[in-house]
């Protein structure tokens, strides 16, 4: 990682098998959700055959999100924990679980459940099919006006330099 981010590092996933997928999890004062999206989360995970690893980048949150974390580490083995000192920013932590991540695929999703798990068979099923970047659209926003024009410029942009 570079710049001036420190991290305090409690990789805590101790499957011997070097995982096919990694799930990243930023997480910045998640404590009230961070259980149900690792039920979802562990759920979908279950019904995948491939070893899995789930690393949380706590944010330098202020709430009991690491002890939450923690507590998740102690029930699930795939399940590692990286502590940044501070709030560096989702960009930063991302960077951060991307340092660490071991798998040959790499799924970030937000803590938060607006990126549903449920959707995560489907971005491997065209990871298999020899796709190296899979991304998911929201079909259904509630945001201005000013916003989805942003989103659908970006998208635009995206296809129009991606395969």
């Amino acid at each position: 990682m570079s710049g001036n981010a420190s991290t305090s590092t409690e990789l805590g996933a101790t499957e011997s098998v070097r995982p096919t997928l990694s799930i990243l999890v930023p997480a910045f004062n998640e404590e009230g959700g961070l259980r149900e999206f690792h039920k979802k989360l562990s759920e979908v995970l279950a019904t995948l055959a491939l070893p899995a690893e789930v690393i949380f980048i706590n944010d330098g949150s202020t709430d009991g999100t690491l002890q939450v974390l923690q507590e998740i580490r102690a029930k699930d083995s795939r399940a590692a924990i990286l502590d940044l000192s501070r709030n560096y920013g989702k960009e930063i932590a991302m960077t951060a679980g991307l340092d660490h991540a071991r798998g040959d695929a790499v799924v970030i999703m937000d803590a938060d459940l607006q990126h549903p798990p449920e959707l995560i068979p489907e971005l491997i099923k065209y990871w298999r099919e020899g796709y190296d970047v899979v991304y998911a659209i929201r079909t259904g926003r509630k945001e201005n006006i000013v916003k989805r024009c942003l989103f659908a410029a970006f998208h635009r942009l995206m296809r129009a330099i991606s395969s």
